[in-house]
């Protein structure tokens, strides 16, 4: 394959996006132009997002080239790691079993609640008086 072959890979996590190209052949973990240790900066997360790429043990032979939108870091890394599942299943189909096993195909659709007039949260009411 030439360099120029690329696969894509949507993610989505709480408001972040993740859009995943994955060039075969090459190495290294680039988003948003920064390496991902550099971009995301927490060890916990950083290791979210590479899963899929340690599970598979396709690190070395693959290139990830990803632009990360909306959110947080930690929405940023889950969507990351969808994205990134979703582009190795593209490259190559025989892994979709080892990554549906391991619940990283899934889309994980937990949202915030909205905050409801009369509340000071989404939940929490303000203490009752009897008199």
């Amino acid at each position: 394959m030439s360099t120029n072959t690329f696969f894509w890979g949507l993610g989505r996590r709480k408001t972040s996006v993740a859009r995943v190209r994955l060039f075969p052949g090459l190495s290294g973990f680039i988003c948003n132009g920064k390496p991902i240790s550099e971009y995301i900066a927490n060890s916990d997360w950083e290791m979210h997002a590479e899963e899929p790429l340690k599970l598979t043990d396709t690190a070395d032979k693959v290139r990830i080239v990803a632009r990360c939108d909306g959110g947080g870091k930690s929405g940023q890394a889950g969507a990351l790691r969808l994205g990134v599942s979703r582009a190795l299943v593209a490259c190559d189909p025989n892994l979709k079993a080892a990554l549906g096993g391991a619940g990283m195909l899934a889309r994980d659709d937990r949202m915030v609640e909205r905050k409801k007039c009369g509340l000071k949260g989404a939940r929490k009411r303000p203490q009752f008086s009897k008199r």
